[in-house]
């Protein structure tokens, strides 16, 4: 198994890589770090561990979706949800997803 040096919203991380491996998981990390970034200039996420998050399920969406029924292929992606929530219930979700964290200050 190899390592590899990645960065990711400008933070390093060393990760495990399996033999020939290594272009599958820079692709990986480049559509994670796109993913954050996004989220992170948007400016109504600060956190890290909230934007992982989001990313995490913006991205879980996506895979889904591509394996779904073409029905599901109209529903709207997390991001576009989170677009049309109002800006209350948008603070609601953020505090419910601070104080989830807070708990342990660990995601897995």
């Amino acid at each position: 198994m190899n390592q590899l040096e990645v960065q990711i919203m400008g933070q390093s991380y060393l990760l495990g890589c399996p033999e020939g491996g290594e272009i599958r998981l820079r692709e990986a990390v480049q559509r994670v770090d796109e993913a954050m970034c996004k989220i992170r200039d948007a400016g109504k996420v600060r956190a890290r561990e909230r934007i992982a998050v989001l990313a995490a399920l913006n991205l879980a969406f996506d895979l889904s979706d591509k394996g779904s029924a073409p029905a599901a292929a109209e529903a709207a992606s997390p991001a576009q949800v989170a677009n049309t929530v109002d800006s209350a219930a948008w603070g609601s979700l953020l505090s419910r997803l601070d104080d989830a964290l807070n708990e342990d200050g660990q995601l897995l």
